[in-house]
């Protein structure tokens, strides 16, 4: 498989559902990464949204638009994502979790995945599927599960995680209300320490242990977040190089920070290919 057509793994910082109907600097730096990218023949989304106990995987052929929030205007109501399933996809995961994964049409595109994807694919062409995430499995548990999906870069699948890397949003509501930018002092050190670890070479133990951190019980009070990036990392191999597409913060401390996996190319390793 060439670097051409295996795909990379991305990590979306997803922020408001707002900014699937807003032009604003996260909206636009969406579309700026969607045109970067090659067409996959499908997507696999993993969302924060989707926090239930088991680990499912959506497999109906027209899977519907979930409007999972409240409060906001009815603009953001009536947007529809209508890209087409892909039930023998899902099949395909489900068996080759080996019975970890199970298929379900009870569920659809939550905004997680929605809101970013009306940008990275505005034609809304390209096949999803969405997996969800066990909320009673262990950091450790959530990666080797990732790890089973790194086969699916090689037939063309995209794998995206969509959370934040920080997400304390009584923090940034509180912040938003009273009109403060300031990013506190806990919100840039955990996202600065996640940039670090992801560039290293134990990137996987950087993420699994990250919820162990001092300053993890402000950067997420509960962890679903987070847990996206754990199965972005853990999809990523040796051969991939890392970096950061978007950076910043949203209401002073929501990390927007997405992050990307790529196929390093052999042509830009330095000599000797270390």
């Amino acid at each position: 498989m060439s670097i051409a057509t295996r795909q990379p793994v991305l990590f979306i910082g997803h922020g408001s559902p707002m900014n699937a109907i807003e032009r604003n600097r996260w909206s636009e730096a969406f579309r700026t990464l969607g045109a970067s990218l090659n067409k996959p023949r499908a997507v696999l989304a993993v969302s924060a949204h989707w926090f239930v106990p088991g680990s499912r995987v959506t497999a109906q052929p027209h899977p519907t638009t979930i409007h999972d929030f409240g409060g906001f205007p009815p603009e953001l109501y009536a947007v529809r994502y209508p890209a087409p399933g892909d039930p023998a996809l899902a099949g395909a995961i489900a068996e080759a979790s080996a019975g970890q994964i199970r298929t379900t049409t009870d569920w659809g595109l939550d905004h997680g995945s929605w809101s970013v994807l009306c940008h990275l694919f505005p034609d809304a062409d390209v096949p999803v599927v969405q997996l969800s995430i066990d909320q009673r499995a262990t950091p450790a548990q959530h990666a080797r599960l990732g790890a089973l999906l790194t086969p699916l870069r090689d037939q063309g699948v995209l794998i995206l995680g969509s959370g934040n890397i920080v997400h304390n949003l009584s923090h940034a509501f509180r912040a938003w209300r009273a009109g403060e930018r300031a990013t506190p002092d806990w919100a840039a050190g955990f996202d600065a320490a996640m940039a670090a670890g992801l560039r290293g070479s134990e990137r996987v133990a950087s993420v699994v242990d990250a919820l162990d951190r001092p300053d993890a019980a402000l950067a997420h009070p509960t962890p679903e977040h987070f847990l996206p990036l754990i199965y972005a990392t853990a999809a990523s191999d040796a051969g991939d190089e890392v970096d950061f597409p978007i950076e910043g913060f949203d209401m002073a401390s929501l990390s927007m920070r997405s992050v990307r996996f790529r196929p390093r190319d052999p042509a830009q390793a330095p000599p000797g290919g270390a």
